[in-house]
């Protein structure tokens, strides 16, 4: 997903999808594992995207958090 759609999502949206792709994350690491994996590139782009959606969650934690 783009930064721009992950901005669009809810907190609750993104820690929902936050889940998923660590879900994901695991079992493509174990088909990494098993020597299934055809694309590795795969789990250094879904760590990337998890990363940003922990950025944004953070980003609004701090933007809220500053104006009280």
């Amino acid at each position: 997903m783009k930064v721009e759609e992950l901005r669009k999502l809810s907190d609750e949206e993104l820690n929902t999808k936050i889940k998923e792709s660590k879900k994901e994350l695991f079992e493509l690491r174990l088909k990494q594992s098993t020597g299934s994996l055809e694309k590795p590139s795969q789990i250094k782009a879904l760590r990337k995207t998890v990363a940003r959606m922990k950025t944004i969650l953070n980003e609004r934690k701090l933007n809220d958090g500053g104006a009280k």
